[in-house]
C-alpha cells in the first residue's frame, strides 16, 4: 500500500506521490525467460522535490538489510547488484522519470528467485511496491516404460518420469486412442504410475503421458500390447530336464577326472616298475678284458700273461685232467658249424 497525503485547499483535494502500477504480487516464470516487474507511479501536485528511484531485493530474515540493485537520481543511473544479475536486469524505458520505474529481468535464473521493492520518492510525496519473482525449472521430457509382462490377466504397471523440472509436477495418463482408460486402471498423479491390475486386449493402443508444473508442461507416449500368457508348465519341464542334463554332464566329469587319476597313478607305477628291472651297471674295463683273455685261453703266471691253449705245459693238473677227459669222449657228429662270435658292447667281450 502507497503512502500517500491529503491536503484541502479551498475544496481541492491534493494527492502525493502514489505507484500505480497493478497485478499479481507473486509472479512464476521459468528458468531463460524474460519478466517485467512493474512500478508505475504518479506524483502529487505538490511534490516538487528530486525524483528518487530504488529497486531493492527483501532480505527474508528482518534483521538483515535488503540490497540496493538499481537506483536513479539526479537524473542518472546507477547499479549496484552482482555484475551476474545487472548484465540482465535494466529499467524498462530509458527515462524513468516519465512515469515508468519498472524493471526487465532476461534470461531468468533460478537464483533471481526473491521479492524485489521498488520505492519512488519526490519529496515530500514517497510510496512503493513490493513483487515477489518466483524461477522454476520447467519439466524436462519425460520417460515412458513399463513394468511387467504384458501377459493377459496380469498385472502391468505403465511409468513416467521427469529428470528435471521444479515440484510440484503432475503427471496424467491418457489413452491417444481407443477411448478413456477404464475406471479400474488406477493413476498416481504424483509418481506417475497407471496400474492396470487384470491386463486384457481391450487395454491395448498407444497411451500418452503428460507431465506439468506452473512455467512448462512436456509428454512422452508408450505403445501397449496384450500377449497371451506363457505355457508355465513347459517351461518348468523344461527347466527340469535342463538340470538334469546339467547334473549328467557334472557326473561325466568327475568319472572322468577320477579316470585320468587312475592313469597317471598306473603309468607312475609302471615306470617304477621298468626302474628296478633294470639291468646292472656295467663293470670295470679291467674286469671286461680279464673276462674276454679268460675266454680266448689266456693266463697269468708268474707275472706274465700266456696263452694256455697254445702252451699245455703251464696247465695245471686238474686242468690237464679235464682236457683229457673230454679229449676221450667221443664226439657224435654234427652238421652244423659253429656259431661265430659276436662281440657284444653291452657285456664288453664276444657271445
Amino acid at each position: 500500500m502507497g503512502w500517500f497525503s491529503v491536503q484541502f485547499k479551498g475544496g481541492d483535494v491534493t494527492v502525493a506521490m502514489q505507484v500505480t502500477s497493478t497485478g499479481p504480487q507473486t509472479i512464476q516464470k521459468g528458468q531463460g525467460e524474460k519478466v517485467t516487474l512493474g512500478c508505475t507511479f504518479t506524483p502529487g501536485s505538490l511534490d516538487t522535490g528530486e525524483l528518487d528511484i530504488e529497486w531493492s531485493n527483501v532480505r527474508p530474515d528482518m534483521t538483515q538489510k535488503d540490497e540496493l540493485i538499481l537506483s536513479y537520481t539526479g537524473g542518472q543511473k546507477y547499479v549496484h547488484g552482482s555484475p551476474s544479475l545487472m548484465k540482465r536486469l535494466d529499467f524498462l524505458t530509458g527515462d524513468p522519470s516519465m512515469g515508468d520505474a519498472s524493471i526487465t529481468v532476461s534470461d531468468l535464473q533460478v537464483l533471481d528467485t526473491g521479492t524485489y521493492q521498488c520505492k519512488v520518492k519526490k519529496a515530500p510525496g514517497v510510496d512503493m511496491r513490493k513483487v515477489t519473482l518466483v524461477v522454476m525449472v520447467p519439466p524436462s521430457v519425460p520417460k515412458c516404460w513399463v513394468e511387467g509382462s504384458e501377459e493377459i490377466g496380469g498385472s502391468v504397471s505403465l511409468h513416467c518420469k521427469s529428470s528435471q523440472g521444479s515440484t510440484p509436477m503432475t503427471y496424467t495418463w491418457r489413452r491417444e486412442s481407443g477411448g478413456a482408460i477404464p475406471a479400474t486402471a488406477l493413476q498416481n498423479a504424483q509418481t506417475g504410475e497407471l496400474l492396470i491390475s487384470n491386463h486384457s486386449a481391450s487395454y491395448m493402443g498407444n497411451y500418452l503421458c503428460q507431465v506439468n508444473n506452473a512455467v512448462g508442461r512436456e509428454q512422452c507416449k508408450y505403445t501397449l500390447r496384450a500377449v497371451q500368457p506363457t505355457n508355465k508348465t513347459g517351461v518348468i519341464v523344461g527347466a527340469v530336464i535342463g538340470a538334469l542334463l546339467l547334473l549328467l554332464l557334472l557326473l561325466f566329469l568327475i568319472w572322468l577326472l577320477i579316470c585320468l587319476c587312475h592313469k597317471r597313478r598306473y603309468e607312475k607305477e609302471a615306470a617304477n616298475e621298468i626302474r628296478e628291472d633294470a639291468p646292472a651297471p656295467e663293470s670295470r674295463p679291467g674286469s671286461r678284458s680279464s673276462s674276454f683273455r679268460s675266454v680266448l685261453g689266456y693266463r697269468s703266471h708268474g707275472g706274465m700273461t700266456y696263452n694256455s691253449v697254445r702252451n699245455p705245459q703251464l696247465w695245471t693238473g686238474s686242468e690237464r685232467s679235464s682236457i683229457y677227459t673230454e679229449r676221450s669222449k667221443p664226439v657224435p657228429p654234427s652238421n652244423k658249424a659253429a656259431p661265430a662270435l659276436k662281440y657284444d658292447s653291452r657285456y664288453g667281450y664276444p657271445v
